[in-house]
């Protein structure tokens, strides 16, 4: 690429927009630094929660079990 060639950056939408009012530059420092600090935070708990356990409900395995049998007595094995 030449030095003269202009690179296009993509445009990038405003994360914060004031709607109403005309904040000093040190409020909406002080907003960012909020926002910021609320963001990392949530990203750190995020990191540190234990994942998921997935249901086993649903896994391969139960497909796999015997069938019922029917008699007196087979419902305790039905649930095994």
């Amino acid at each position: 690429m030449s030095e003269n060639e202009a690179t296009e950056t993509p445009e990038r939408k405003p994360v914060l927009r004031v709607v109403k009012g005309d904040p000093t530059p040190e409020e909406l420092a002080a907003l960012v630094a909020v926002v910021a600090a609320r963001n990392a935070a949530a990203a750190a708990a995020a990191a540190d929660a234990e994942p998921r356990q997935r249901s086993q409900w649903g896994h391969p395995v139960r497909q796999h079990r015997t069938p019922h049998r029917f008699g007196p007595g087979q419902w305790r094995a039905s649930a095994l």
